[in-house]
């Protein structure tokens, strides 16, 4: 889910002493990371920096954002009581290398826009910084093969919800053991977000890509968007309530003859699970900092294959 980035005019680049101290004192026991949660001007980037500080992640006290709404007056976030600064394009290079030096376990949460997400992986590469990125859209090959050979430590994956990501890996594991299974089949995919969210959710296309595996001709042009709020509420069932943060998916597969019906539905509202699967991912990750894993791109099956969910 992306949000979109809003922010507010930074007065300064330059550190302050007081903007020096994080947000939380990691536990011992933890993987070595300073969480910098970018976008909390928007509802998915507060709701990850609120998981970080709930399980005791070291927030660091700066957010990258987008050039619209600057304001002069406005220049800071407030998440959960703490209070972070606004870091817009024009001073984001400088104020990033800085933080490097201040924060040397220092790692990045990206949740922006699909029309910014080559621009940013662009960034992160360029600083060298790792980072979890839950962003949606973009060409997803080449992203993954300009991380890769940048050697930058990353978590890349189109969903972060723990239970949503192990029904993937299942949809994979199952189109790998049985190929062709459903050939013959017809395939129809209904998937509703909030109005914010203008491109086809990628964890549909991941699925899709599975159920073409078992012998479904599919394209995901064919994916059905709901964004509507009368639609989702009278087609979908999607709580009024609900509107402005949900996720529903429904798959249903009917046989060549009509006579078997298949339908498999994934329903989220809000966005907590998200949260916390991105901060496990970044947990994760740390671990394989920690670790010098020569594998530096993952995604979030080999976040649940490690055990790294809490």
């Amino acid at each position: 889910m992306q949000q979109q980035l809003r922010c507010s005019r930074v007065a300064s680049s330059r550190i302050t002493p007081r903007s020096r101290t994080s947000v939380v004192v990691m536990a011992s026991t933890k993987p070595k990371l300073q969480l910098m949660v970018n976008s909390c001007t928007g509802k998915m980037g507060q709701a990850v920096a609120e998981a970080a500080l709930r399980a005791g992640v070291e927030l660091v006290p700066y957010t990258l954002c987008g050039p619209a709404d600057v304001t002069a007056s406005n220049s800071t976030v407030n998440v959960a009581g703490h209070t972070l600064t606004l870091v817009p394009p024009s001073t984001r290079d400088a104020v990033v290398e800085e933080l490097k030096g201040r924060y040397p376990h220092l790692m990045m949460v990206d949740y922006t826009l699909p029309d910014a997400i080559h621009s940013m992986v662009d960034f992160y590469v360029k600083h060298r910084t790792p980072f979890v990125m839950g962003t949606t859209g973009g060409d997803r090959a080449k992203i993954a093969a300009q991380v890769e050979a940048s050697k930058v430590y990353a978590v890349i994956a189109p969903n972060m919800g723990k239970q949503i990501v192990a029904f993937q890996a299942t949809m994979d594991l199952m189109a790998k053991s049985f190929p062709g299974a459903f050939a013959g089949y017809k395939l129809r995919v209904v998937e509703s977000h909030q109005s914010t969210k203008k491109d086809t959710s990628g964890t549909a296309k991941a699925v899709v890509q599975s159920f073409v595996e078992l012998g479904v001709p599919f394209d995901v042009s064919q994916i059905e968007l709901v964004r509507e709020p009368k639609a989702q509420m009278e087609v979908m069932k999607v709580p009024a309530d609900a509107i402005n943060g949900h996720a529903y998916h429904t798959y249903q597969l009917v046989s060549g003859d009509g006579t078997v019906m298949f339908e498999f539905q994934h329903n989220v509202i809000g966005r907590t699970t998200y949260a916390e699967g991105t901060v496990d991912a970044a947990l994760f990750l740390a671990g394989r900092i920690d670790a010098k894993d020569g594998k530096t791109l993952y995604n979030m099956i080999d976040v649940l294959r490690a055990g790294a969910m809490r």
